[in-house]
């Protein structure tokens, strides 16, 4: 474990404070006990939000990067970053607040992932990665720079990492974030995938009304909702086609 705490000093002075979950961190925190956690919440329940500021107070650009490049933290940090705190292990001060070119943290975000690779090989040169993502489709994509830059001892962040995978995608990710956290890295992952919050010994921390909870795979309501989604389409389906009507 690298960061087993969350906490905000105080509430942010932005619209963000009114989400329940912001105003958790600020009145109780958030302990983080397994090396794979899941945020897991509907649209607008502040996952995005806690991502991006974790990665502030883990000096890594918001709109997701490398710790440890000389662009890695550009721009004011976002308002909960200003007030967050995260409490490190030994290990994890030295991985993530150490020497500048020995810091392992990676904040993989979805939206933003094509722009990094862009504004990577150009000022870098090649990249940090020798495969073309102009040639790969868009999961190729995203599974090559997974590939290259989620390996061994780190903090690894990922926002939806799950938007452009197909169903086998989905299992190789978990897969590569069991391996990742038996060699001693830590992932935060905001996602709505009922298969990567499947992994075995995830912690999986449900956002909404309440603020934050931890929670079990099988009491998600994501889950129950593709389960009676699997079973039964045609009940969702006419009902969303007759309202267009």
């Amino acid at each position: 474990m690298l960061i087993t705490r969350l906490s905000a000093r105080r509430l942010p002075d932005s619209w963000c404070a009114a989400l329940p979950a912001v105003r958790h961190l600020s009145d109780r925190g958030l302990p983080l006990t397994a090396p794979v956690t899941f945020l897991v919440g509907e649209n607008g329940s502040g996952k995005s939000t806690i991502m991006e500021a974790i990665a502030d107070v883990s000096k890594i650009n918001s709109e997701g990067g490398k710790a440890g490049t000389k662009y890695a933290s550009t721009g004011p940090a976002t308002p909960l970053g200003e007030v967050l705190d995260a409490e490190l292990t030994v290990a994890g001060g030295r991985l993530l607040h150490g020497p500048r070119l020995k810091r392992r943290a990676f904040f993989f975000r979805a939206e933003t992932l094509f722009n990094l690779a862009r504004g990577v090989i150009t000022k870098e040169g090649k990249g940090f990665w020798e495969d073309d993502l102009t040639t790969q489709s868009h999961g190729e994509g995203f599974f090559t720079v997974l590939a290259y830059m989620v390996d061994g001892p780190g903090l690894y962040l990922m926002d939806e990492p799950e938007a452009a995978l197909s169903f086998g995608s989905c299992l190789r990710l978990a897969a590569l974030m069991h391996r990742v956290a038996g060699e001693g890295g830590q992932i935060i992952c905001a996602t709505h995938s009922p298969i990567l919050t499947s992994l075995p010994g995830a912690q999986i921390i449900e956002l909404g009304d309440h603020g934050c909870r931890v929670t079990e795979w099988a009491e998600l309501p994501l889950v129950d909702d593709w389960r009676r989604f699997l079973a039964r389409p045609e009940l969702y389906m006419r009902h969303i086609v007759d309202r267009e009507i």
